[in-house]
Parts: C-alpha cells; sequence; structure tokens
C-alpha cells in the first residue's frame, strides 16, 4: 500500500510524516520581510537560510539575471570553455579574497565547495609527491554540507550518523582548542595530513564564536605542519561578519583555502566556490600540470554569475560589508536579557550580524520538541528564526534596522516565556 501524501516536495531536513500537510508556504518577499500566502508578514530573522544578506526583491540584481539570460542563458566552463561573466567574478572574488595570488574555482553550492576544497588539497600534496597526505580534520560541531566529504567532515553527530561507512581518512577535534588539534595532528603524523576545515564562526552547529587566539593559533599549527587552512565562508562571507569574508576581523589571517557560497549572491541564485592560493594551485597550473577531474556542471553559469557581480555591487555600494560590525553590539544587547529565562542556557552573539540562543538542557529534557515550539512561536509573533539541534538562529539581512532587530529580541522573549508553560493537553 503506497503512502498517502497531500504534496510531493520531498524537504531537506525534514520529518515528512510532520511536515505533509502542514506546509508554511512563503510567497513573495522584500528587503527584511516576507509574506504567507495569505499576505501576513514576517520578519526573515534568519535570512532565509543564512545568505539574504542583501535583503530580498532587489531589482538590479534581477535586471542583471533577465539580461545576461537574454545575451547568453546558460553555458558550460570545462575545458577552455568561459563566459565573461565567469571571468570578471574569479578576477573580483581574487582581488577581495585575503589569499595570496588567488584563484577561484566556481561551484553550485557551498556542499560543491566543500568537495572541491577536499579534492584540491589531497590532489595538491599528491602531484607534489606526497601522496600521504590524506586526513582532512574538521572541528565538533562543525557544518561542512551534505555531499560526500561534508557529511564525513561533520562536527554535528546526527548529520553524520546512519549513513553507513563514510570517507576514509577524517578526524573531528574539539571546536575551541588549538591543543587539541596538535595532539590530533601528532597522533595522525603531521605528514598524514593534507588540511584542517575551519568555520571563523560555526554556523549550523550553534553559532560558536572562537575564544580569543584560536583562529590565529590554529593557523599557526597548520603552518609548522604543512597542513593546509581551510576557511569555510560559506555562512561568514560576504559581510555576515562585518567584512568581506570572515576571517579578515582576525589580523594577519591568510587562508590557503576558502570555500563560500550562499552571500556571494544574497541567495538570488546558487553559486559557490573555492579561493585557492597561487601556491595550492600551482600543481594544477603549471606547465606539465595534471587536468583537474572534477566540476559541477552549472560552475560558472552565466546568469549566477551576473547575480554575484550584481550582489557584490549592491553590498558595496551601500557599505553593507561592514553593517553586521557596525550592528552586532546591538544585535548582542536585545538578545541578553534572555538568559534571564530559566529555559535558556546561553545566548552567544557579539560578533556579526549572527547570534544563536542555546536552550536550557533541562527545557530541552522536557520537551524533546522545544527548538521547533519557540519557532513555531516567534512565528506567530512575526518573526522567522532558524530552528538548529539545541538552539535557534538568528542571522537578518545585512539591511536590517534597530526596530528590526528590537523585534527579533521581542519576539524570542514571547517564544521562551510561552516555552515556560505546559503544552496544551499535557499536566
Amino acid at each position: 500500500m503506497g503512502l498517502v501524501t497531500t504534496h510531493r516536495l520531498w524537504h531537506p531536513f525534514a520529518n515528512m510524516a510532520e511536515v505533509d500537510g502542514n506546509e508554511f508556504v512563503i510567497d513573495r518577499a522584500e528587503d527584511v520581510w516576507v509574506y504567507d500566502e495569505a499576505g501576513r508578514r514576517y520578519l526573515d530573522g534568519s535570512g532565509s537560510l543564512w545568505y539574504a544578506n542583501a535583503g530580498h526583491g532587489r531589482e538590479e540584481i534581477a535586471a542583471a539575471v533577465a539580461q545576461q539570460l537574454r545575451e547568453l542563458d546558460a553555458y558550460q566552463t570545462f575545458g577552455e570553455l568561459a563566459n565573461r561573466r565567469a571571468l570578471e567574478l574569479a578576477d573580483r572574488l581574487a582581488e577581495l579574497a585575503p589569499v595570496d595570488d588567488a584563484r577561484v574555482f566556481l561551484a553550485s553550492g557551498g556542499g560543491d565547495a566543500i568537495d572541491s576544497a577536499a579534492k584540491i588539497a589531497r590532489g595538491h600534496f599528491h602531484l607534489r609527491g606526497e601522496p600521504r597526505r590524506t586526513y582532512l580534520i574538521s572541528r565538533a560541531h562543525g557544518y561542512h554540507g551534505t555531499h560526500g566529504f561534508g557529511t564525513s567532515l561533520a562536527g554535528i553527530e546526527a548529520n553524520a550518523s546512519g549513513w553507513g561507512p563514510l570517507l576514509a581518512h577524517t578526524a573531528v577535534v574539539e571546536h575551541d582548542s588549538v591543543e587539541a588539534l596538535e595532539r590530533e595532528l601528532h597522533r595522525l603524523g603531521p605528514e598524514n595530513v593534507a588540511a584542517f576545515f575551519c568555520e571563523p564562526v560555526i554556523g549550523a552547529g550553534g553559532v560558536r564564536l572562537p575564544p580569543e587566539g584560536y583562529l590565529e593559533g590554529a593557523a599557526r599549527v597548520c603552518a609548522e605542519h604543512g597542513v593546509l587552512f581551510i576557511a569555510d565562508e560559506v555562512i561568514c562571507g560576504f559581510g555576515r561578519l562585518g567584512a568581506w569574508f570572515g576571517v579578515q576581523r582576525w589580523q594577519g589571517l591568510r587562508p590557503d583555502l576558502i570555500t563560500f557560497a550562499k552571500g556571494v549572491t544574497s541567495g538570488y541564485l546558487p553559486v559557490g566556490g573555492v579561493i585557492a592560493s597561487g601556491e595550492v594551485a600551482a600543481p594544477f597550473w603549471d606547465n606539465g600540470g595534471a587536468m583537474f577531474r572534477h566540476g559541477a556542471t552549472y560552475a560558472g553559469h552565466p546568469a549566477c554569475c551576473a547575480a554575484a557581480l550584481a550582489n557584490l555591487d549592491v553590498l558595496e555600494r551601500e557599505g553593507l560589508v561592514t553593517r553586521a560590525a557596525e550592528l552586532e553590539g546591538e544585535l548582542a544587547a536585545v538578545l541578553a536579557p534572555l538568559e534571564e529565562n530559566d529555559q535558556v542556557a546561553e545566548v552567544r552573539a557579539g560578533l556579526g550580524l549572527i547570534a544563536a540562543v542555546e536552550l536550557a538542557s533541562e527545557a530541552l529534557v522536557a520537551d524533546p520538541g522545544a527548538v521547533a515550539r519557540v519557532v513555531r512561536v516567534a512565528r506567530d509573533h512575526g518573526v522567522l528564526v532558524r530552528p538548529l539541534v539545541s538552539s535557534v538562529a538568528v542571522s537578518p539581512p545585512l539591511t536590517v534596522q534597530s526596530d528590526h532587530l528590537a523585534l527579533i529580541g521581542e519576539s524570542l522573549a514571547r517564544a521562551f516565556d510561552a516555552l515556560s508553560r505546559p503544552v496544551a493537553g499535557t499536566r
């Protein structure tokens, strides 16, 4: 007997037994607001999925895409093929990135970017005569997408479980300890390690800010052992932390590779990729170098690249790149009072327009659905926030205003107050 369904769309990260027939349908959006099919307005407190940096409904981005579709709708960039928008985007990103002699490999999104970076790292050492360097290290709570390498690198246990054997030669270390990274390097043998993946601020794993000196220390340890330092900027880039790339908030950090996606187009069309240093790219670029046998069908898609270029123009022209740094204290201030609620364990904020409110363990034990309940009540009060494993996340568009931040704080206060009350039908 087949399943009885209301709709046929299988949602990502969803229990379809609960979702089917209960879809919350977004109909349109403008700046920081989205509207459901009934016309009710909600503040986009999560920037959709961390990416609506420039806000919704930007006519200049839509116009750039439309113009490109009329000129050249789509064409591949494999081999020697190229299009002007892809070339322009690569040049522009190379100029912006804190990477020496940068080269840009384009992909379709963040998951593609992670798999690409992992292959570049391993391939680099293979071609340099160090084929034993295959281990890839990531951090507890880290999220690096759901492709093959990303799932294997998962620092969120729930995302790595239930799939059977994952890719070999990966390891996860404590998220806040340089010493733990160095111990793992010595346990594995530095000569066997290719790269360390590191989000400047951990995103989907709970918005965890790095301790003072952590990023600099991790980069130093990697350099000392010849391990490539890969900054995963899929969430942190393009203004989310108040700079073009999150690592630029820490003086002197120059990653070997950067993965990016999301904010590069503010989500208008999918683009991701890897920015690699000239030294890392050299074995693939030098005369007699090897072909990089990897790539996404839509890598360098001209319309997607046009969206990215127009979005970068908006971020630069309107000063949105640094706006998160200007508002980060205000966001932290409106969320800080939540820590007085017994249902809240901690508020993590203060670096960029990104934050998380961690639920108290007692609240999660008493109601395993507590995170979802907070999100629903906040939505009832006109704000969309993002559910994580044990917290709710906030990452509004960079166009957000002070009254919008206040509304986020108010809606979450009401949501956590509601969590203190028994669920209807229970005693």
